[in-house]
């Protein structure tokens, strides 16, 4: 099994790709309109005050090497890591509607506004085999 410090985007790949919840954001759509500058390839994490413990998740998308967005919905304001300011308020909650986001937490890895792969779920911190 590799390091995920080895290979950080590819775990990330991973990880997004063996989710068995069952995502309703649409592969291919362009994100609605949010408050920062678009990178040509990010990751958003849309979460929420009850996802429980997300170091796990927090970890693997901040050692991506990718730029992250971190858009905290529902109201109820709660922090994210590594120096992140999350995007909160009604706007952002209105982001995760739009999107249509069935799951907390969601983590969207995004190629010039265009979804490329979408995760809803409990993180359990076990990427399996990455051989």
């Amino acid at each position: 099994m590799q390091d995920m410090k080895r290979a950080p985007l590819l775990s990330l790949l991973l990880a997004l790709g063996v989710s068995h919840a069952d995502a309703r954001v649409r592969l291919g759509d362009t994100l609605p309109a949010h408050p920062w500058v678009s990178a040509g390839r990010e990751v958003v994490v849309v979460y929420t005050h009850d996802c429980g413990d997300l170091g796990g998740l927090w970890s693997a998308v901040l050692s991506s090497g990718l730029p992250v967005h971190a858009v905290n919905a529902e109201d109820i304001s709660t922090p994210a890591p590594g120096g992140l300011k999350p995007w909160r308020g009604p706007e952002a909650t209105a982001f995760a509607r739009a999107l249509r986001v069935g799951t907390y937490p969601t983590v969207l890895l995004v190629q010039s506004g265009r979804i490329l792969n979408a995760w809803e779920g409990t993180f359990s911190g076990n990427l399996g085999p990455m051989e």
